[in-house]
Parts: C-alpha cells; structure tokens; sequence
C-alpha cells in the first residue's frame, strides 16, 4: 500500500468538506468532529462533487441534486445498496492521509 497525503488537517475545520484530487482520482474529505473521514469525491447519481457539499453531522449533500451520503460508512441515506468508497485517513505531521492498494 501507498500512503497518499490529501490535505493539511488544518485546511478543513470542524463540520468542513474538501474536495482533493491526488493519484488521478478526486476524495471527498470531512471534518467530523475533530475526526476525518475519506470518500470517493464523484456523487454516483451525475459525477457532482461530494467534497464541496454540505456536511451535516456525518451526512453530507451533494450539491447537485440533493443526494445524501453518511461519510463515515458511505451509504446512501436512503439506498443502503448504493455505497462509496470509503477510505481508512489518519493525520501525520498535520496531513490527511489514506492507503491506497
């Protein structure tokens, strides 16, 4: 596995999303409550960008058209068959960091 920095952690505050491309791929990264969490940044329904949607506890909004995610599991809110990718993050010398395979 590769270990891929994202993000400097302060970059995204507390109840903020980010939107990150890194290794030709985009994430979606949240700030929940001091905790991060990583997920495939394209919205299923039409390629939106999940990391510039409205974080609301653990849900985020797509703000294309409304589709909701929980970040910490990537289910769709009311689809449980739809998931994103979910992405194990942790914070190093203040970066955002996931393994990639």
């Amino acid at each position: 596995m590769a270990a891929v920095n994202l993000i400097e952690a302060t970059a995204v505050p507390t109840g903020q999303a980010a939107e990150v491309v890194a290794n030709g791929r985009i994430f979606a990264v949240f700030n929940v409550d001091g905790q991060f969490r990583v997920i495939d940044g394209i919205c299923p329904h039409a390629g939106g960008p999940l990391g510039k949607g409205m974080l609301r506890g653990n849900i985020v909004t797509c703000p294309w058209h409304g589709w909701q995610f929980n970040v910490e599991s990537g289910h769709h809110c009311l689809n449980q068959r739809l998931c994103q990718k979910t992405y194990d993050s942790r914070v190093e010398n203040n970066q955002v960091v996931i393994d990639l395979e």
